[in-house]
């Protein structure tokens, strides 16, 4: 969402002139006004396609704005993530939106050229596609776990769609159980302005989540920070930052983490080394940061990847530390959902 400019920037009072609006939309660069009441409440927007024609119809400068604008716009909610976002701009044909709060009070705006329109990164993403997700029972049985829809759209789109929103447009994807399935529905790509090329794992042989790295060739990979990601992760975070954190920790991986708190539903007895209780906690709170399951890597690390066997995200960062490599960590603040569980998956759909 754009929150750089100010709200100010791209509304107006819904008692505005046609001329005042168009003052805002020359102003603001997004070809949309939109028109607000005294509390800043949506009430319609107006672009710069509705000023036009309300002109050639015979409108003058000083007639009211509201009485050319769309009165029940399409918005948002606040919160709403960019692949989301841009889902509802597709499906509607629309350019910007509206970003409203609970009380529809207009707290942002998303545009098209600020989802998509972002700078192409060189970086390479490679997306994790190939387990079972045995965990989630019957729901994998005859379909992938990445193709399992959430809000509409098979969790891997959302993975795909945050990282073509922060700039990335080539993916490398990783396939193995009921691989032609995923092939089928993502295609070369190009429905989603993307270039994907498929990791073939062998069906009696699966590599893992890091052992299908060997198989790409390191020639075809730019000289740049390597995004791996499971392809089961509910999320949205910014690509640039993440990369940008990778450099400037020096690191030969970055492992990106989220903070999580668990309350053990017990009393916990702290024991001193002489079998005599130190204290009683009643039912605590660990607070730990756990693995994200979104790395950036060097290219150069994909030497390490034993060829031809099974091997993990996490085995590859115990071996960078006992190379002595640098290892960094990047704290995500944003919602993070594994889909490993039904429970998980309940939580993802919002039930």
């Amino acid at each position: 969402m754009n929150r750089s400019r100010a709200v100010a920037d791209y509304t107006l009072n819904s008692s505005a002139s046609i001329r005042d609006a168009m003052i805002v939309i020359d102003r603001n660069g997004l070809e949309i006004a939109v028109l607000v009441d005294d509390n800043l409440r949506l009430v319609g927007v107006l672009t710069d396609g509705d000023l036009r024609r309300a002109v050639l119809e015979g409108a003058a400068l000083d007639d009211p704005a509201l009485r050319h604008a769309t009165q029940a716009p399409t918005t948002v909610s606040d919160g709403t993530n960019r692949a989301h976002a841009l889902d509802v701009m597709r499906a509607t044909r629309l350019e910007q939106i509206p970003v409203v709060d609970k009380d529809r009070r207009v707290v942002g705006i998303h545009t098209l050229s600020g989802i998509v329109g972002r700078p192409v990164l060189e970086n390479v993403a490679v997306v994790m596609a190939g387990g079972r997700g045995v965990r989630l029972g019957e729901l994998t049985q005859h379909t992938p776990k990445p193709l399992v829809p959430v809000a509409g759209r098979p969790i891997i789109e959302w993975v795909l769609l945050n990282l073509i929103s922060g700039g990335i447009r080539t993916f490398y994807i990783s396939v193995n159980y009921l691989a032609d399935q995923i092939v089928e529905r993502l295609g070369d790509g190009s429905s989603i302005g993307a270039t994907i090329r498929y990791i073939n794992e062998d069906a009696g042989n699966p590599l893992g989540t890091a052992g299908s790295l060997a198989l790409i060739d390191r020639a075809d990979l730019p000289n740049a920070p390597l995004i791996v990601t499971n392809a089961d992760l509910m999320v949205q975070f910014d690509v640039g930052e993440f990369i940008d954190a990778h450099q400037s920790l020096d690191a030969a991986v970055t492992v990106a983490t989220r903070r999580y708190e668990h309350q053990v539903p017990f009393g916990v007895v702290e024991r001193r080394p002489d079998q005599r209780i130190a204290q009683l906690v009643e039912k605590p709170t660990l607070d730990v940061e756990v693995n994200a399951g979104i790395y950036a890597i060097s290219p150069d690390l994909l030497e390490f990847v034993p060829r031809g066997g099974s091997s993990t995200m996490p085995e590859l960062v115990e071996a960078c530390i006992k190379r002595g490599l640098s290892v960094g960590a990047w704290s995500m603040e944003s919602d993070w959902i594994d889909v490993g569980t039904p429970h998980d998956l309940a939580r993802a759909r919002g039930n």
